[in-house]
C-alpha cells in the first residue's frame, strides 16, 4: 500500500499565521487535530495518515506560540477565545462549514470551546485526556481535586500547583525551559506507568520545591523514551522550542480568568448534544479522570457522550496510536457513520 502523503501548508491573514500539516482528499469531511503544551502538529503524525485512509481531509496546525505559526507577544494573546478564532478561520480557509474537532491537552479546551460556542461548526468532537470543564478556569477546576491524594493544606491547588507557579512567577517558571529546551522535552515525553496510581503527580510539588525541576536551572538529563518519540521527532520539537522559546506556550496558563469569562458566553449554557468522545488516560496523573471527579461536569453537560479508557500516559496519541485510532474509528462507526461514506 502506498504511503499517505502528508503536506506542509501555511494559512495567513491579518491577525495570525497558521502552519498546518494535511493529508487525505480535499473533498473529504474535515477533521482538525489540535495539540497542546509543549507539542506541535507533529504530535498527530500517527492520526493524519489513518484518517486520510478513511477518506477524511485530515489537518493538524501548529497552535499559536508553537512551531511555524505566529508567536504573539502578550499573555492575553493566548486566551481560548483567540485560539478558537484561529481554528474557525482555518476551517473557513479549508472550505468546510462543519468539522470533526479532536483535541489533546490545551487543544482539548479549544475543541470543547468551539463545540460550546459554535455547535453549528461541528460534526462532533473527540478529546484525549482532558474532559469538558477545564476551559472554565483554574479556580473552577480546583473543586474537583482528589483530596485523598492532595490534602488541601499541603497542595491547595492539587495537581494544578504548577499553574499557580506560572501565575505567581512566570519568568522564573519559564527560564529553565528556555535554558535547555531539548532536555525539557526529552524529560516530558515519557510513557505512563501504573506506579503513580494514587500518588501525587510531580506537578503538585512545583511551588513547594521552588519551581520546575526542584528549582534547578534546567531540566534534568533523562533517557529518551522511544515508545513516545524518536530521536528524529525529538529533534523537530527541540528545534522549534529553541527558536520560539516558551513564553508563548506558557502564556496559555495565564488566561484562566479570561477563559472563565469566555465560557459564560457558551450557547445553551454549555450543554452539548453533538456526538462527543472522551478518551481518558489511565496513567495520566495530572489530568486524572479515571478515579477522580474531574470528568463530572462533562458527563452532566454532554447528552451524547462516549467514554473509553486507554492504558496510556498523557502523550496518548504518540504512546498508544493504534489504540487511539481504533477507539476513534469505533466511535465514528457508531456515532457519526455519515462521515465514513
Amino acid at each position: 500500500m502506498p504511503q499517505v502523503e502528508v503536506a506542509e501548508n501555511v494559512f495567513e491573514n491579518d491577525r495570525h499565521t497558521s502552519f498546518y500539516l494535511s493529508a487525505g482528499p480535499l473533498d473529504g469531511p474535515l477533521v482538525i487535530f489540535i495539540h497542546g503544551w509543549p507539542e506541535l502538529s507533529l504530535s498527530w503524525r500517527h492520526q493524519l495518515p489513518f484518517f486520510a485512509e478513511l477518506g477524511f481531509q485530515a489537518v493538524a496546525p501548529d497552535m499559536r506560540g508553537y512551531g511555524r505559526s505566529t508567536v504573539h507577544d502578550k499573555h492575553a494573546d493566548y486566551s481560548l477565545e483567540e485560539s478558537v478564532q484561529d481554528m474557525l478561520e482555518l476551517q473557513e480557509h479549508l472550505g468546510q462549514e462543519r468539522t470533526l474537532w479532536v483535541g489533546h491537552d490545551w487543544g482539548s479546551p479549544v475543541a470543547w470551546s468551539i463545540a460550546s460556542h459554535y455547535p453549528e461548526k461541528c460534526h462532533g468532537l473527540a478529546s484525549l485526556c482532558v474532559p469538558y470543564g477545564l476551559e472554565k478556569g483554574l479556580d473552577y477546576t480546583i473543586q474537583f481535586v482528589d483530596r485523598e491524594v492532595y490534602p488541601e493544606e499541603e497542595f491547595p491547588a492539587g495537581q494544578w500547583e504548577y499553574m499557580r507557579h506560572y501565575e505567581e512567577d512566570f519568568d522564573r517558571a519559564t527560564a529553565p525551559m528556555d535554558k535547555n529546551p531539548a532536555a525539557l522535552l526529552q524529560a516530558m515525553f515519557q510513557k505512563g506507568s501504573p506506579d503513580g496510581f494514587k500518588q501525587p503527580a510531580g506537578t503538585a510539588y512545583t511551588r513547594k520545591q521552588g519551581g520546575w525541576f526542584a528549582g534547578a536551572p534546567e531540566a534534568p538529563a533523562v533517557p529518551r523514551d522511544n515508545d513516545v518519540v524518536s530521536a528524529e521527532e525529538l529533534a523537530v520539537y527541540s528545534k522549534y522550542a529553541a527558536e520560539n522559546g516558551f513564553r508563548g506556550p506558557n502564556s496559555w496558563y495565564m488566561n484562566h480568568e479570561a477563559n472563565a469569562e469566555y465560557s459564560k458566553l457558551a450557547v445553551k449554557d454549555g450543554r452539548l448534544d453533538m456526538p462527543a468522545l472522551f478518551l481518558a488516560a489511565r496513567y495520566d496523573y495530572v489530568c486524572e479522570s479515571v478515579t477522580s471527579r474531574l470528568a463530572e461536569p462533562m458527563r452532566e453537560l454532554c447528552s451524547n457522550l462516549t467514554e473509553e479508557i486507554i492504558d496510556s500516559g498523557h502523550w496518548m496519541a504518540q504512546e498508544r496510536p493504534f489504540e487511539v485510532n481504533r477507539a476513534m474509528a469505533r466511535w465514528l462507526v457508531k456515532s457519526l457513520p455519515e462521515l465514513l461514506k
